[in-house]
């Protein structure tokens, strides 16, 4: 098994789990910190650690705290992540900075990932992944996530690409950088709230066993880099395609008029688009999170068996 990264700090749960090839499920902190309000965002971490142990797997939520890069965290950890105004949104080139400083860190996509891969994590659940913004080719605002993807052997399984982004140019930019991009279940690719974005899947899979079987072939023919495993939204969780559009146009325009960019932007969109939907993609947002989190754990066991 891959020896874990000294810099790094696990709880003994995931050490021990790491070490005996039990199968480990990352998380990102960034959903508790600036993705969700409080309480929904400590419960839904509660949630999805609790379903990911239902699963057979265990969870390991990452964190920097005190500048110390943590591989698992306890309800108290979870709780300050959830509370405290002082939790910085950081992505990879963040990383070194939270470090030196010693304060305390949400890793957004980009970051769990690579801190997932030096504890020897294969397998990551979050919502939505980061992508090329509306507007980027002014802009240049692209995430990290993207590139993260290119380079780190994590599959990470999310309910597509956040809907407030350009889906058509992240899913361009996925292929230019040979990210395999790969539906569980429909040939169709979601869009976070909806299940249906109007693009094509690049590929399909119907078995957590034969995503299982994609992560180890890419790895074993030294092909470095993650899969981004896309999952839809429950049909009855969704909020349809039509629906969100409208209102994911207004909150844009609402943080256009503000002057918001950067960092700042997808957290500021996603709660301008909870308050317009009467916290109706809230609900939505925790029931594909709680979704992703089953088929990771389903994944992370047949990747276990296969090592």
């Amino acid at each position: 098994m891959t020896t874990p990264h000294p810099d790094l700090v696990l709880t003994e749960e995931v050490a021990q789990a790491l070490s005996d090839g039990t199968p480990v499920v990352a998380l990102e902190s960034t959903i508790i910190s600036h993705g969700m309000p409080f309480p929904q965002n400590v419960e839904m971490a509660t949630e999805v650690e609790r379903i990911i142990r239902e699963g057979g797997a265990i969870p390991a939520t990452i964190a920097v705290l005190d500048g110390c890069p943590r591989v698992g965290l306890s309800q108290d950890d979870l709780h300050l992540l959830a509370t405290s105004p002082d939790v910085s949104k950081i992505s990879t080139r963040d990383l070194p900075y939270a470090i030196a400083r010693g304060i305390h860190g949400a890793t957004t996509v980009a970051s769990t990932m690579r801190l997932a891969a030096l504890a020897g994590i294969s397998v990551f659940v979050t919502g939505g992944l980061g992508g090329v913004h509306r507007g980027a080719e002014r802009t240049f605002d692209i995430s990290a996530d993207l590139t993260e993807l290119s380079l780190t052997d994590v599959a990470v399984v999310s309910a597509g690409v956040k809907s407030i982004l350009d889906i058509g140019l992240t899913l361009e930019t996925l292929e230019t950088l040979g990210v395999p991009v790969v539906a569980y279940g429909t040939e169709d690719f979601p869009a976070f709230f909806s299940r249906i974005s109007g693009h094509a899947a690049p590929m399909t899979l119907d078995s957590p066993a034969d995503i299982a079987a994609l992560m180890a072939a890419k790895w074993r023919l030294a092909m470095a880099g993650g899969i981004a495993v896309v999952n839809p939204i429950p049909v009855e969780d969704e909020i349809p395609a039509d629906e969100i559009g409208v209102i994911i146009e207004q909150a844009l325009a609402d943080m256009d008029a503000r002057g918001i960019h950067g960092k700042e932007a997808t957290p500021f969109l996603l709660g301008r688009i909870v308050e317009i939907t009467d916290g109706a993609s809230l609900t939505a947002n925790i029931a594909l999170v709680n979704n992703n989190a089953r088929l990771g754990a389903q994944v992370a066991v047949e990747y276990a068996a296969l090592r």
